[in-house]
């Protein structure tokens, strides 16, 4: 059966992949269909992400106010999306929620990710200017993707502005610190409390980067997030 992805697109989730859980390494595929109780009633997986900045304006646009508005709109696009392409057809989200699944395997499989200094995946043309959204089981038949097929820009990289620009010198030792990340990011008047320096000093995909705003709504979770669990 064919396929289109215009209707995610069009609102920013620009990233797909397909996958036919058999053919995925046998210990991640159980991971997957250990999620949900009927799992093995499903054969395929489902991988959206965005990248730029349109998904953050398709958002800002609809005014929703959730506790969570950006994983709000992007499951009730997808769900749509779903029942447009794959009427009769089951789904089950299992990522965003509180279900364990393994988002960086799953994009360095669909040639989205390659690790960076700066711990933030990255990849050809969008740098680290994307993020994982909605990861599904399915019982369709939709065609699978194939990888994209690039070599990570870090390995061309000479200058490493993004080592140079960190103020917690969390790189400097050519081991990423997550200490030293942290403990920067919780002291009094650190330039790292709603950004990442390293990050927007990164030149792959600068034409990509996230506005001020969508950048510090990201970090204020995450720097919520740290300060819940230490």
């Amino acid at each position: 059966m064919s396929v289109s992805f215009a209707a995610l697109d069009a609102v920013g989730l620009n990233l797909q992949a397909v996958f036919d859980l058999d053919a995925l390494p046998a210990e991640l595929a159980t991971r997957l269909r250990a999620q949900v109780d009927d799992g093995e009633g499903f054969h395929q997986l489902i991988l959206i992400g965005h990248a730029g900045r349109k998904l953050w304006e398709s958002v800002q646009a609809t005014g929703l106010q959730t506790a969570n508005p950006i994983d709000d709109f992007s499951i009730a696009r997808v769900e749509e999306w779903f029942a447009t392409q794959c009427a009769g057809r089951r789904l089950r989200v299992i990522y965003p929620g509180d279900r364990l699944v393994d988002l960086q395997r799953l994009g360095e499989l669909a040639g989205w990710h390659h690790p960076s200094p700066f711990m933030v995946g990255i990849q050809a043309g969008w740098g680290s200017w994307f993020a994982y959204r909605v990861a599904m089981l399915a019982d369709s038949e939709l065609p699978v993707t194939a990888p994209a097929v690039a070599p990570s820009p870090c390995n061309a990289c000479t200058g490493r502005p993004c080592v140079a620009a960190c103020p917690a010198d969390a790189m400097a030792s050519g081991r990423y610190s997550l200490e030293r990340c942290i403990g920067y990011r919780r002291q009094p008047g650190s330039l790292c409390a709603d950004t990442c320096l390293a990050r927007t000093n990164c030149p792959v995909g600068s034409e990509h980067r996230y506005c001020d705003a969508q950048i510090e709504y990201h970090y204020a979770l995450s720097r919520g997030a740290i300060e819940r669990y230490l």
